[in-house]
């Protein structure tokens, strides 16, 4: 099993940004849909949501269009989450998230279908805070 590498996350003020990233070593990433999942500390039960998704097109979640954008560096294999105007209610753990399903090619896996995605990530905890 493929190890997947998330870093980025930390604590930030509102209105800051932050760059995550994620690397699955000796993955073809061009044969993958790829993208990010974030779950709010203390709720859980809530589960994952998609914020962004890479797959013949971009999908973004409502509360983050305009301010997140998700990108991919072909010759490094590294997906990207570059984060703007951050509000504290983006305050989360950050998933990478990698399958091959052409389910996934044109919209992105619901949150119950995280857990079941070929490639999860550990998580980067994001911070907004004063």
């Amino acid at each position: 099993q493929r190890q997947v590498m998330e870093s980025g996350g930390g604590l930030v003020q509102p209105g800051g940004s932050l760059r995550l990233s994620c690397t699955i070593p000796g993955l073809p990433f061009e044969d993958y849909y790829m993208g990010w999942f974030r779950r709010t500390p203390g709720k859980e039960r809530a589960g994952f949501q998609c914020v962004a998704w890479s797959g013949r097109s971009t999908y973004y979640a409502d509360s983050v269009k305009g301010r997140f954008a998700i990108s991919r560096d072909a010759p490094t294999n590294t997906l990207y989450l570059q984060m703007n105007t951050l509000k504290p209610e983006d305050t989360a753990m950050y998933y990478c998230a990698a399958d091959q399903s052409g389910a996934y090619r044109d919209n992105p896996p619901p949150s119950k279908g995280y857990t079941y995605l070929e490639f999860q990530g550990q998580g980067t905890l994001v911070t907004v805070s004063d």
